[in-house]
């Protein structure tokens, strides 16, 4: 099974972009999802951004990725 998380697009370069999951700057590929703006959000899988996704979505999986992080799950 994958799992992709949620990430906001904070810079874009043509086929990169810098991305902030959870507070945490990361380069990732775009050539999946080319047409992505700065500040909208990407599931993140491998390095690579995979779909765009709406702001509530994003939202609501990162306050459920929160919640396992402070549990200790992942």
């Amino acid at each position: 099974m994958c799992v992709g998380v949620p990430a906001k697009v904070i810079e874009k370069k043509e086929y990169t972009a810098l991305v902030d999951v959870m507070g945490t700057k990361m380069e990732v590929g775009i050539l999946f999802v080319p047409e992505v703006e700065v500040g909208e959000y990407v599931i993140v899988h491998a390095g690579q951004g995979m779909s765009i996704i709406d702001q509530v979505f994003a939202r609501e999986s990162l306050n459920e990725w929160g919640k396992m992080a402070r549990a200790g799950i992942i």
